[in-house]
């Protein structure tokens, strides 16, 4: 019986180093990470403010400023390095991977309505796309990711948008490259929880359906648990722990993961005020 070939993976980072430079000196905000993403799988990565996630990720995109940010190691996209190669960078993206970025409110641009910004978008990645056939499909897309009424919201700018459907709309634009992999740069911090709880069922649901690959980036515990496949958790520019979803939430290793567990909230019993009225009493998670 002949073996499998391996498949490749969507994106393979391996001892990967960025080292910033501040007028204070050089800065290596990653030290040595090593990760790989998966067809249909979403990969998270963890960890307080200034940990350097988001640093890792503009680095697998080569996004950080040039002369600024020195990278080292390996880091393939769909096979290519493009450590070794800038060229791949600018040719895998927008086509093989794309990007949502972190804030809904400021990623879009104020002055162009959505359907020029979603259409420029598609016509990128398909030259020859006229401007009808370019707002056919981007009005399906503005649908799949739940926007009423998107023939008419074609022509409307973003300030009149909420936070969540900008987001959705970023996912939209997003999803205009055809990508095989996303990276969602802290895609819910800027939304109310309600609206977090949709988003992420979009991109669940999305991910169900194109068998997409996923780089999560939080600092959300709550959030993490919910959509990944394997969790590696980031301080001060390494890896602390890694493992699948379960292992780390259920069964967390390292104390800084424990304590970033503790400091999820979670509502306690219910204590009769003064007043006679019942309010529920947050306690904080076991470390």
């Amino acid at each position: 019986m002949a073996e499998e070939t391996p498949v490749t993976p969507l994106l393979e980072a391996t001892d990967l180093q960025i080292e910033l430079i501040t007028a204070h000196g050089v800065v290596r905000a990653v030290d040595g990470v090593s990760f790989t993403v998966r067809r249909g799988e979403t990969v998270t990565l963890i960890g307080e403010s200034g940990c350097g996630k988001s640093t890792t990720a503009m680095g697998v995109l080569r996004l950080l400023p040039e002369g600024l940010a020195v990278l080292s190691g390996s880091v393939r996209i769909a096979g290519r390095d493009i450590v070794a190669d800038p060229d791949a960078a600018r040719a895998v993206r927008g086509r093989t991977v794309s990007l949502i970025p972190q804030d809904p409110m400021t990623a879009l641009s104020p002055v162009h309505t959505i359907g020029r910004q979603l259409g420029d978008a598609l016509r990128l990645r398909h030259p020859g796309m006229t401007r009808t056939e370019a707002r056919d499909r981007g009005v399906e897309l503005l649908a799949q990711v739940r926007i009423t009424e998107p023939q008419t919201r074609w022509k409307a700018y973003p300030h009149q948008f909420s936070g969540g459907m900008l987001q959705r709309i970023l996912i939209a634009t997003a999803l205009a490259a055809e990508p095989e992999l996303l990276v969602a740069d802290e895609p819910t911090s800027a939304l109310d929880a309600t609206v977090q709880a949709s988003v992420l069922d979009l991109l669940m649901e999305l991910q169900e359906r194109t068998g997409i690959g996923m780089l999560m980036i939080t600092h959300d515990l709550g959030v993490a648990r919910l959509v990944s496949d394997r969790i590696h958790v980031m301080k001060d520019g390494r890896f602390v722990e890694s493992g699948s979803a379960q292992q780390i939430v259920e069964r967390p290793a390292e104390p800084y993961t424990r304590e970033l567990l503790a400091a999820v909230p979670r509502v306690g019993t219910w204590d009769e005020d003064s007043d006679g009225r019942t309010e529920p009493v947050a306690e904080e998670a076991a470390s």
